[in-house]
């Protein structure tokens, strides 16, 4: 007894036998919601019946260190600087809000809580879509982003890629013993393609932000809704014309000086758009690796045209049945495509088309036996027609994609990403595809700058 009652007198021990002071964690929401906000305020206000200071004993600050280090939490202090830079504390509001926005994201836009809603995979792609479209949906300039969204941008992504910190798999490790055997163990570990896509995308996201930071002071401005006509316009830019921007009226002209800009400004633009470009081209290929490791849905395949003839036309068709040594370049200059519209309806039919001649051609191995398809397979590959013409539309689709990389995502890709179930390939796919849109958009917008300070240029001439 005198034991039991000098631990209940000394808390310096360390000892609490209440489990009603037990902090209920869930690892989901650990870096999601700001809690450690309220768990701080909370221990901070709890004062020791048997002490008359008002300020919590070094002891159990230590204690709750040591708590709050096992749950992963970090303390920090209030500053402009965290709260500019993505910190996780959050005032009421916003915490209110974050609330809202993942038990929307956990129930699949389903409130109703009967799982009706969509499925996770969708849900957390639409989210990363979603907020690319709140952040960077009205930046239409070169310009460094605001602080608060730039913070908001840092603190959401964080909470919907924490999801990819529990996609784990298991492969076998070597564990070394005392005796000096060796045991073969499982051990989990990150799933290979979360492991290398997303540290390479989040470090793309890190460079096209600081990228659009390097734009803070620039020897360029915009000028909006001026009329063709105005002086200013005549006498400070030109604005290129350029088929994406005939149809949107609507965006900001880039101006520069009689002039135009100087060697060290022109040098920043080329540097920052080659780098922008690099950044745009390593986003698409691991968009394509990630869609093309998605299984096809089924509803794709059943909606396949009975024929690909059917699907492409008889000009293409006959060009590609019939050309001794098929050219996908030559095919295109012939087609002569006018708009990104047109280029995408004919990767949707050739795309459909190529999977329909895939499909005969299963169906035409299967008839026959194993044996003689792996005696003649050599054979019939260089043989079977519609073998031959899936290769040829195949390598017909990368040329498109080739000579229009701004295209849009085909029929097949929608699906993809539609009836996808991976959660792990759904924020890969969506975190590439808006870090490859922003990428081009940098692109794009230091391309207009270029074309008038080589306008500016030329007037001076």
């Amino acid at each position: 007894m005198d034991k039991l009652s000098n631990l209940d007198e000394n808390p310096e021990m360390g000892y609490h036998p209440s489990p009603s002071n037990t902090l209920a964690f869930s690892p989901m929401s650990r870096d999601s919601f700001a809690y450690c906000q309220n768990w701080t305020s909370s221990e901070s206000e709890t004062v020791d019946d048997s002490s008359y200071a008002s300020e919590p004993s070094p002891s159990r600050w230590r204690a709750k260190q040591d708590v709050l280090s096992k749950l992963g939490m970090k303390l920090r202090k209030h500053s402009i600087d965290d709260e500019l830079g993505g910190s996780d504390l959050l005032d009421s509001a916003e915490l209110e809000l974050m609330k809202e926005r993942f038990a929307k994201l956990l129930l699949g836009e389903d409130m109703s809580g009967s799982g009706k809603g969509v499925c996770t995979a969708v849900t957390i792609s639409n989210a990363i879509t979603n907020l690319y479209a709140t952040i960077f949906g009205q930046s239409l300039r070169l310009e460094p982003l605001k602080p608060e969204k730039k913070a908001m941008w840092k603190r959401e992504m964080k909470v919907l890629l924490s999801v990819c910190d529990y996609i784990q798999e298991f492969a076998p490790t070597a564990q070394y013993l005392e005796d000096g055997t060796i045991v073969e163990m499982m051990k989990s570990r990150p799933r290979s393609d979360i492991y290398i896509n997303l540290p390479a995308l989040q470090k793309l996201d890190t460079m096209l932000i600081e990228i659009l930071d390097t734009f803070q002071d620039t020897e360029f401005w915009y000028a909006e809704n001026i009329p063709g006509n105005s002086s200013r316009l005549r006498g400070g830019s030109c604005r290129k014309i350029v088929p994406r921007k005939d149809e949107k009226w609507w965006l900001p002209v880039p101006c520069v000086l009689p002039g135009g800009l100087s060697d060290m400004s022109k040098k920043h633009l080329i540097e920052k758009r080659d780098c922008a470009n690099q950044i745009h081209k390593a986003a698409m290929a691991i968009n394509s690796n990630v869609l093309a490791e998605i299984d096809i849905p089924e509803n794709y395949i059943d909606d396949l045209p009975k024929s690909g003839r059917s699907s492409l036309g008889d000009s293409i068709y006959h060009y590609m049945y019939s050309a001794d040594k098929f050219s996908p370049e030559q095919l295109l200059d012939c087609l002569k495509i006018s708009s990104d519209r047109e280029a995408l309806e004919l990767a949707d039919r050739v795309e459909s088309s190529m999977y329909t001649w895939r499909r005969k051609a299963c169906l035409s191995h299967s008839k026959s036996s194993w044996s003689k398809i792996k005696d003649l397979i050599e054979e019939t590959e260089s043989k079977d027609k519609n073998y031959t013409l899936a290769e040829r539309a195949e390598s017909l689709l990368l040329c498109l994609k080739q000579r229009y990389p701004e295209l849009s995502q085909t029929s097949l890709d929608t699906c993809k990403i539609q009836y996808n179930r991976d959660v792990g390939k759904a924020v890969l796919e969506s975190y590439s595809r808006v870090l490859e849109g922003l990428a081009f958009n940098i692109v794009a917008w230091i391309e207009d700058v270029l074309y008038v300070d080589r306008s500016m240029r030329n007037r001076e001439v």
